[in-house]
């Protein structure tokens, strides 16, 4: 990310997060392959909305860098996990199939608490308007005491989604939360 949207190692919306009463220290770190932009949407749009999940292969090599560069050894991954009515009319969840992309273990403990429409038709203001609402669920007897997880998902536009998602953890006894994304928009 440039110089002009960082300050130190934060990124303004990091920085604009953590002065938000509810959400400081949710989320240690996001770090993303990409900057999202035209060709990216092209590419993610024809995984998600057209179902050409076999575009993912190009991410691996990136996704799997980045992971083993900035995330602990020992983190859970968590993909970030569709609604059922979204995830009814793809066949498949586009973070799950690009968490798979790490080859470790993955940890589907997340169930989507609401379907609140298609975040991609919706801008900043409309996404943020659920800041405190709660969109995720864990599922019972999980154990995350003490554990770090990463939460795996296609991009990083606002951070809502990410945040909702480590919070929910972190009230479980997670002891820290990070995310990677490809993109960042």
């Amino acid at each position: 990310m440039s110089k002009e949207f960082r300050k130190g190692e934060l990124c303004l919306d990091c920085i604009r997060w953590e002065d938000e009463p509810g959400w400081a220290g949710v989320l240690v770190k996001n770090r993303s392959v990409y900057q999202y932009n035209d060709f990216l949407k092209g590419i993610l749009s024809r995984i998600k909305f057209r179902g050409d999940a076999v575009m993912v292969s190009p991410f691996m090599s990136p996704l799997k860098t980045l992971f083993k560069l900035e995330f602990p050894n020992d983190v859970i991954v968590v993909p970030i996990p569709l609604s059922s009515e979204r995830l009814y009319e793809r066949g498949f969840n586009q973070a799950k199939v690009l968490a798979e992309l790490l080859d470790v273990q993955l940890k589907e403990i997340l169930i989507r608490d609401s379907h609140e429409g298609k975040q991609s038709k919706k801008n900043r203001r409309e996404r943020l308007a659920v800041i405190n609402q709660s969109l995720f669920k864990c599922i019972d007897n999980v154990d995350l005491e003490e554990k770090n997880v990463l939460l795996v998902d296609d991009i990083y536009t606002t951070g809502v989604t990410i945040r909702n998602a480590a919070k929910e953890l972190l009230n479980k006894g997670a002891n820290k939360a990070y995310s990677l994304t490809v993109a960042r928009g």
